[in-house]
């Protein structure tokens, strides 16, 4: 029998995909999300959209990343499982091709650790710095080896014209934290070719 712990935790991730759908943040079956239970990894089944996910539709893997059932997680789940590993903080992960972000990966830019600019106070009061990781293809292992080299270097990242993946304490705390990442990016966007100061 599923505890209430857990079903609360499936209906927060529900909650959060749809809100993400629904606002326009991930299309299709783009987006991942992971949440961590006790010693198992709670992750989107491959294929699953965001618009349409229901409890019923995560796979469940272990901290080693031995799949536990018959539901075939992300293709992307190593990334989820890095974060676990490297940074024993993490309770969720998310990961969209949400679009500012996205855009702002695909730009050259100086400084690859912490590569969006502070105009605002609270992308670095709610996570930090923001990495950007070399471009590999999705679902490589070309991709999770970038990943993992500089998994320590940040405490969120951009995946090269790819999109973002935020880390949080917990399902709501990673979902502000992609929220604030994005809007981030939406500034320094818009601000790109102005002649702003940033903030310390």
């Amino acid at each position: 029998m599923m505890s209430d712990t857990l079903e609360k935790k499936l209906e927060q991730a529900v909650w959060i995909a749809h809100s993400l759908f629904e606002r326009g943040k991930t299309a299709g079956s783009t987006a991942n999300m992971s949440f961590r239970h006790e010693d198992k990894i709670y992750i989107t089944a491959s294929g699953t959209c965001f618009g349409t996910l229901k409890k019923e539709d995560f796979a469940v893997i272990d901290l080693n990343g031995e799949v536990q059932g018959d539901k075939k997680p992300s293709k992307e789940f190593p990334l989820h499982l890095s974060l676990y590993q490297a940074k024993e903080q993490t309770g969720a992960v998310i990961h969209t091709h949400s679009f500012y972000s996205t855009i702002w990966s695909c730009l050259a830019h100086e400084n690859e650790r912490d590569c969006i600019p502070s105009y605002t106070p609270y992308l670095k009061m709610k996570l930090g710095t923001v990495g950007l990781i070399p471009y590999a293809k999705p679902g490589t292992e070309e991709l999770f080896k970038a990943f993992r080299e500089r998994i320590k270097d940040s405490d969120g990242y951009l995946l090269r014209n790819h999109g973002p993946v935020a880390g949080g304490k917990n399902l709501m705390d990673a979902f502000y934290i992609l929220e604030e990442l994005e809007e981030s990016a939406k500034v320094a966007w818009t601000l790109k070719d102005c002649d702003v100061q940033t903030i310390q």
